[in-house]
């Protein structure tokens, strides 16, 4: 479906190009495209350990100004490698956890922020966990990583919200994508 301010067929006008977005402009719409990888694919990755507890992983985003609360995550196709979902979920789960993951799903792909963006995101839910290193990222990202029991996983974020932290609404897809598949169906 087109509107009268532009369709598909208008082509980009580049505002703005950095190393890892473009700021483009289609009639009177600007927006953000990802300029690398997986077409601006990126997996987020729903994990519970063994002991029953959700991996979160804790990091200051410079966009927002404050440190974050999400599920690890990452994008397609990072650090120049041609990967597919699989293998970008189980290289960022062991980059920014320590876990490994002895068995990937792919459960859902879809935009983040389609009026701004063109970064879609894939629901991942890792399985057969087990640790293999300490986590914390790569370079400078400086990833501190939260096991927390699952049960109680929603009050602790509600408790990191109050304390300041900027959370990821896509934890609460995460979270109840532990046990349903996206049809609601349960988890087997």
């Amino acid at each position: 479906m087109t509107n009268q301010n532009t369709g598909p067929a208008d082509a980009a006008e580049v505002l703005y190009q950095g190393d890892w977005l473009r700021l483009v402009r289609r009639g009177k719409w600007e927006s953000c495209e990802r300029t690398h990888g997986g077409n601006g694919m990126a997996v987020l990755i729903i994990a519970v350990t063994p002991d029953d507890e959700v991996l979160f992983v804790e990091q200051y985003r410079v966009p927002l100004g404050a440190r974050t609360i999400e599920m690890p995550a990452g994008l397609v196709g990072d650090h120049g490698s041609s990967d597919s979902l699989e293998d970008a979920a189980r290289r960022e789960l062991i980059e920014e956890t320590g876990w490994s993951a002895g068995r990937v799903d792919v459960l859902l792909t879809g935009p983040t922020t389609a009026g701004m963006s063109n970064e879609r995101v894939a629901f991942v839910r890792a399985r057969e966990l087990t640790r293999v290193g300490k986590g914390g990222g790569i370079d400078d990202e400086d990833i501190i990583v939260h096991t927390v029991p699952r049960a109680t996983a929603p009050a602790w974020l509600m408790r990191k919200h109050a304390e300041g932290y900027e959370l990821d609404l896509k934890l609460w897809a995460g979270l109840w994508m532990i046990d349903h598949q996206p049809d609601g169906t349960p988890v087997d």
